[in-house]
């Protein structure tokens, strides 16, 4: 179980305004957490629910001991509901068996917490069963609703609650985070290249192919240089068998791109950035026989074949032409 200080570090403004409120005992009654996949958006909404019904709570800091703390860190609360969309959306029954709960006290302290997971998927009429709900709250009542597109959510029910939005986790705090879960360094720096989402990230390390993926990405760059007419070769037999579905070759041209990235990187001796760490010395060879202004325009020709994927051409003519681009540069 993290503190307040400790969750600091990941979302410093949103903890330092949220502890101010507790401090000065000045909660909104609505919150609205706007934030891509994986910046804590979740983990914070059950800590300010720790603190709202701790009752050895100092200050902002829950005790993080007590029956309350611990139920609401094993998600089974009594007075902490949770709201999420059943298939595709929030129903307007689910929020109307909300407010059942809510017309009884609450079981434990007269006070009770609702979170509503992915608030922009309510359907009209839930949103709208919800933003009474809103306008007319039971005290002691804390509502906290998440979002990747605040957007999306009805104007009223920004309006009536208190925004704030979630940054992307800085870079390394993010590798770190992969690594905590077991994954290698080489492997969390890509896949930090490649999303700010865990989920995603966690996702791509459930099978060995991003592992895979990386391995044909480099021996495709090395063969550019060394062997340029084993490429097309390399395309039919490796690349095609490896990124099949839509995404995997989205996320291998994102690949492609970190790799020249780096290589610009190398050419301008920034070479603490590189995602590709373990490459140096192939990036630094590659580097003395390329220029930053070829480098530069190998990355708009990928830019260009992402396009063309867009446009559902053909996969394996996406790849030769990208890389014919390359060579002829």
């Amino acid at each position: 179980m993290e503190t307040w200080n400790e969750l600091k570090d990941s979302q410093p403004k949103v903890v330092q305004l949220l502890q101010r409120s507790l401090e000065k005992d000045r909660l909104a009654h609505a919150y609205l957490f706007e934030g891509s996949k994986g910046t804590g958006k979740k983990q914070i909404a059950f800590q300010l629910a720790k603190s709202f019904l701790c009752k050895k709570s100092e200050e902002a800091e829950p005790c993080l001991a007590c029956v309350d703390c611990k139920r609401i860190e094993h998600r089974n609360h009594p007075d902490v509901h949770i709201i999420e969309p059943e298939g595709l959306s929030i129903k307007k029954q689910q929020v109307e068996h909300l407010q059942k709960e809510f017309t009884y006290r609450g079981v434990e302290s007269g006070k009770k917490v609702y979170i509503v997971d992915q608030a922009d998927k309510m359907t009209a009429s839930a949103a709208n069963s919800l933003l009474k709900f809103l306008e007319e709250p039971t005290a002691p009542t804390l509502a906290v609703l998440m979002t990747e597109r605040a957007s999306s959510v009805l104007p009223t029910i920004q309006s009536r609650s208190q925004q704030l939005s979630f940054s992307p986790l800085p870079r390394e705090k993010f590798i770190e985070r992969l690594e905590k879960e077991g994954i290698s360094r080489t492997l969390s720096t890509l896949i930090a290249g490649l999303t700010q989402s865990y989920e995603e990230a966690i996702a791509l390390m459930e099978s060995d192919w991003i592992a895979q993926a990386r391995s044909v990405v480099i021996q495709l760059n090395e063969e550019l240089y060394e062997r340029p007419h084993q490429v097309f070769l390399t395309i039919q037999d490796k690349w095609i068998p490896t990124f099949k579905e839509r995404r995997e070759l989205e996320l291998g041209l994102d690949m492609i791109l970190l790799w020249l990235r780096d290589l610009l990187y190398t050419q301008v001796g920034k070479t603490d950035q590189l995602v590709f760490a373990d490459q140096q010395t192939l990036l630094e060879q590659q580097a003395l026989s390329s220029s930053q202004e070829k480098t530069s325009q190998s990355m708009s020709f990928v830019l260009e074949a992402k396009r063309h994927l867009s446009a559902n051409v053909n996969p394996q003519l996406v790849m030769e032409k990208l890389f014919f681009s390359i060579q002829e540069g």
